[in-house]
């Protein structure tokens, strides 16, 4: 069963070649979709060289099979412009989102798709907040990201604790019957709306969280979630 790891990148250039290292030595069969959204700092350089010389530009060890495919925004449009692509591009039965920093551990990638290959869920939310090592920061964050889960479950009447995580996996029949509208962090409680609305079996599972600081090239910011409230009113009554 092939897996489909899209990865949306904008200028992560510290974190890039080390995060593709760490995903291709993860032993299953997977194609990296790799969407650069118009980056500026030699991100996008780097994923031509990948292109057209292959994996040994990043070196490393990979194991089973790593089929790679990198789409090139023309401009840069946001996060959900990035993966509604890569989902579009992607050919593999389960797909996954992995972004490009390394908050997110690919060696637990097995643990959320398993739910899945078990034929338990059709889709898979990694949770931060379920017993794992997380690394402690901002406690504004924290308390957004917990408002927002909770808006989101009141109007899809899921019970999820971490609506807002990277982690999403899904039966790639579901991502593609998904139209995404959001072009940048509001594509979370978009698709959180939408795969309630279609039925679909939904499955948490436990993961670590390495977050980092704005210092260290986070992006996502207050706009973000006022822009994720209003996508949770607007999926959350239209039908």
């Amino acid at each position: 069963m092939l897996v489909s790891v899209v990865i949306p990148v904008y200028n992560e250039m510290s974190t890039l070649a080390e995060l593709l290292r760490r995903v291709t030595a993860v032993d299953f069969p997977k194609e990296l979709v790799i969407v650069d959204d118009c980056s500026r700092d030699g991100s996008r350089e780097l994923l031509q060289r990948l292109a057209s010389e292959g994996l040994s530009v990043i070196g490393g060890t990979p194991k089973n099979r790593n089929d790679v495919r990198v789409l090139l925004q023309e401009k840069n449009q946001g996060k959900g412009s990035a993966l509604r692509r890569g989902f579009a591009e992607s050919s593999g039965d389960i797909v996954i989102v992995q972004d490009a920093d390394l908050e997110y551990d690919p060696r637990e990638i097995p643990r959320v798709l398993q739910p899945i290959l078990d034929g338990d869920a059709d889709v898979v939310f990694g949770s931060r907040f379920t017993g794992t090592p997380r690394r402690v920061l901002y406690f504004w964050h924290s308390v957004m990201n917990q408002l927002l889960t909770m808006l989101s479950n009141m109007t899809s009447n899921l019970n999820l604790t971490d609506m807002e995580t990277c982690y999403k996996a899904f039966r790639a029949e579901v991502i593609r019957s998904v139209n995404i509208e959001e072009d940048r962090f509001g594509i979370e409680p978009e698709i959180t709306a939408k795969v309630a609305r279609g039925g679909w079996r939904v499955f948490e599972v436990p993961i670590s969280y390495h977050g980092r600081t704005y210092e260290e090239g986070k992006k996502i910011g207050w706009k973000d979630g006022v822009r994720a409230l209003y996508a949770i009113g607007k999926y959350s009554l239209k039908r």
